[in-house]
């Protein structure tokens, strides 16, 4: 009956022992029996040498073509594949060959590549001191699939990390992979973290540029940022993603913390950003949590930040158009029309956009973005309200018209307005009730009426609406003041 395999230590200490005692004696103290002692004495090898064979127990389904045929190929072209070579011999003969030979292909192929193939990538692991290095990239994060007020929200993150400690920061991008994002997003975990690493690492950013031009000016206005914070300025080479593979490494296990945040929360629906920023920023405090002795000694390496954070935002100028419109980066804006013809300058941030005359912000809104590689316009019909108050059938073949609803009730409105009434008539209802909303700041109720009137498959009656969100004062009542003579107040004095 088959027992416990024996092993080469009880063979070896059997050998020793047997210099000293007989072979009974010897096979006792090593627990193996005295017929296996005598096995043991004849022969020279180990029991984990006894399976190597040296010998087929089958004939070679590759005899005759692997040497001749598959071999040359390899050789002429290393890059083929098992299922490849399988598929030309098939070719060359027809009947001989068929998928039960491709597992010993494969293996055969994988042992002349270990022999004779090409020189394979090394990767070598970089030791990294405490405040010498600090990395930053953006990520896509649709695969969270994330929702803003029902909507679907597309986005990157972007991320700083250390790389000794491994603590990062990482924020929610609107756009694309732009200086303002990387200037931003830097400055904010600098600031966090309360001091700046010797040497900062990006990638080379080609999506933030469009031409040679921005190229060196993106190049010059990154060193100058790195140098206002001590850091020495690097780049990875194009497309050697490894070569930046402290950060890219933690952009999977970011999104992975963040993924399983979702999952415990139970919802991927944010009434906000703001909500979903804040998000973002409690599941990578809840990470670095688990830094605190490693980001300690590293802290302690750290350089002292300026006295003053760089600007984060990129400034152009631009001049109001006739048409009370300003564009900057394929992005348009309406302003009030008393800025037209006058040149502002612009204040682009990753979230939002400013625009100054002299000293003074005269505008303020969110970035306006575009789908896909079209332009993007934000059109805002309080600004555009006066005009069209003194002009309103320009609104009927307006090029940005269907831009200028700030809701959807307001659009279905005028769908129903045009069809069923005269271009004008419908033009002045439908300027009519964007002055009620934006004079007396109904708009989101004038909006859930006008869905009531749109249900019952009426047309707003624009008098009755500014009555009703727009009541007119009643009259003060006109008070008469006599005022008595000075001779009364003598007399009164006279006879007290």
């Amino acid at each position: 009956m088959p027992g416990k395999r024996i092993t080469d230590h009880q063979v070896n200490r059997y050998k020793e022992l047997r210099r000293q005692f007989k072979q009974e004696a010897a096979a006792a103290k090593v627990g193996v029996s005295v017929r296996s002692a005598r096995r043991i004495e004849q022969t020279t090898r180990l029991p984990s040498q006894r399976g190597l064979r040296r010998w087929r127990t089958r004939a070679d389904p590759l005899a005759g073509v692997w040497e001749t045929e598959l071999v040359a190929l390899l050789r002429q072209t290393p890059g083929l594949t098992a299922v490849t070579l399988l598929e030309e011999l098939e070719r060359r003969h027809p009947g001989r060959f068929d998928a039960r030979v491709l597992r010993t292909l494969q293996r055969r192929v994988r042992g002349w590549r270990a022999i004779e193939g090409e020189e394979r990538e090394v990767f070598f692991a970089q030791a990294h001191p405490p405040g010498r290095l600090g990395l930053s990239d953006f990520t896509d994060a649709g695969e969270l699939e994330v929702r803003i007020a029902g909507a679907s929200f597309e986005h990157r993150l972007y991320q700083f990390a250390l790389a000794y400690s491994g603590w990062r920061h990482a924020e929610v991008v609107l756009g694309g992979e732009s200086w303002v994002a990387l200037s931003g997003g830097l400055q904010n975990a600098l600031w966090r973290l309360g001091g700046a690493p010797a040497e900062h690492r990006t990638d080379s950013l080609s999506a933030a540029f469009n031409n040679l031009a921005e190229r060196e000016e993106l190049t010059r206005r990154y060193e100058g940022l790195c140098e206002r914070y001590g850091m020495r300025a690097t780049r990875n080479n194009p497309g050697e993603s490894h070569e930046n593979g402290s950060i890219e490494a933690r952009h999977a296990t970011t999104k992975h913390f963040l993924e399983q945040a979702l999952l415990l929360r139970g919802s991927r629906e944010f009434k906000s950003l703001e909500d979903y920023r804040r998000f973002v920023a409690e599941v990578v405090e809840r990470a670095n949590a688990r830094l605190v002795k490693a980001l300690a000694v590293e802290r302690a390496c750290l350089r002292a930040l300026p006295a003053r954070r760089a600007a984060d935002y990129e400034e152009l100028d631009a001049r109001v158009s006739k048409f009370a419109l300003f564009t900057v980066r394929k992005e348009s804006y309406t302003v009030p029309s008393r800025l037209v013809g006058h040149r502002l300058k612009v204040r682009l941030y990753d979230d939002r956009v400013e625009a100054r005359l002299g000293e003074s912000c005269v505008f303020e809104a969110p970035r306006a973005r575009a789908a896909g590689e079209g332009r993007a316009r934000l059109i805002d019909y309080r600004h555009l309200v006066p005009a069209l108050k003194r002009k309103p059938g320009a609104l009927v073949r307006w090029r940005f018209r269907d831009a200028l609803w700030p809701r959807s009730e307001y659009a279905a409105t005028w769908q129903r307005l045009i069809e069923r009434l005269p271009e004008q008539r419908a033009a002045r209802v439908m300027v009519g009730l964007l002055e009620l909303a934006a004079g007396h700041g109904c708009e989101a109720a004038l909006a859930v009426r006008l869905a009531e009137i749109a249900s019952r498959d009426e047309l707003p009656d624009l008098d009755r609406l500014v009555e009703e969100f727009a009541p007119h004062q009643a009259k003060m009542p006109v008070v008469s003041v006599e005022l008595p003579a000075l001779a009364v107040y003598d007399a009164l004095v006279e006879a007290a």
